[in-house]
């Protein structure tokens, strides 16, 4: 038997990774090369910039400006990561706002492309009426891709800065984190109905916000196409694997028409928030990933 293809692979930790770290789940074709890289996100430039994995998890956000910018990934119909993303946006308790009265007011964020920025914008202006460029953004790391510029109404700061530190101390009325919210009363959540909101959210729109897909390295799809589509194989596998609770919506998703809508959405939100130079037609998106998957992904 000839020796399998090694693919160098960055994902979390997740109940529908497990399988594949431990090799319970596992191909003789290929060897996934599992690398740590805590917290996640900071694989996201070295893979949109270097090509430095072959399989990787990306926020979608970067992926969908990696394609408007030629970086050399493929965006594969594999969705990783989800969650409702409403609780995310926080004030500090002694200084609570609503979300009408951040029109005007300072916001942090990690990154202004960062992807739960883009979904709390989002719903902002469902919500409320507030429209992105009338918040002042205040950011303190730069995007993945390289080649995106931030918009005007967008601060940058001082790198590795401090959210929670910037609430109490008055610098931003209210800042966007991610899965390190902290816990304590010392603050609170803009939307109190966060939870409800984001079930009824859920119910219109039938899909659960996006976070992180997969993409495959391009060198690595165009150098053996099989060994992607064994990647992709697994992931599917190792999410049916885990049992959920049927009335829990999923934080998964796979397939190219299962995604069709959930990218239409966030192309066209991302393309309002000026983080896209151009409107992204999904099977554009989908093309490179259909010529190596075809119908399997369905």
């Amino acid at each position: 038997m000839p020796e399998p293809t090694v693919l160098r692979t960055v994902l979390a930790d997740y109940p529908h990774t497990a399988a594949l770290k431990s090799s319970e789940i596992a191909d003789d074709r290929i060897r996934l090369d599992f690398t740590s890289v805590s917290p996640i996100h900071r694989a996201f430039a070295p893979m949109v910039r270097d090509e430095a994995y072959d399989v990787s998890e990306l926020a979608v956000v970067t992926a969908l400006q990696a394609v408007a910018y030629h970086r050399p990934v493929v965006l594969l119909p594999a969705v990783v990561a989800s969650r409702f993303q409403r609780g995310c946006l926080i004030a500090h308790a002694s200084r609570p706002v609503t979300g009408p009265e951040l029109s005007g007011r300072r916001v942090g964020v990690r990154s202004y492309t960062q992807t739960t920025g883009m979904w709390v914008r989002a719903h902002l202006a469902e919500d409320f009426g507030v429209a992105t460029p009338d918040v002042h953004w205040v950011t303190h790391q730069e995007a993945h891709v390289a080649q995106y510029t931030d918009p005007d109404f967008v601060e940058r700061g001082a790198d590795g800065a401090d959210l929670p530190g910037m609430l109490r101390e008055g610098l931003v009325d209210a800042a966007i984190l991610g899965n390190d919210l902290p816990s304590g009363d010392e603050f609170v959540r803009v939307w109190p109905d966060a939870a409800e909101r984001d079930r009824q959210w859920g119910r219109e729109h039938g899909f659960m916000p996006v976070n992180h897909m997969v993409v495959a390295g391009e060198s690595a799809a165009e150098r053996d196409p099989s060994a992607i589509r064994a990647a992709y194989a697994l992931l599917r596998r190792a999410d049916a694997a885990v049992e959920r609770p049927g009335d829990a919506p999923s934080p998964t998703r796979f397939g190219f028409e299962a995604l069709r809508a959930p990218l239409e959405y966030m192309v066209d939100t991302c393309l309002a928030q000026g983080l896209l130079p151009r409107r992204l037609d999904v099977d554009e998106v989908f093309a490179p990933a259909r010529k190596i998957l075809g119908e399997d992904a369905e």
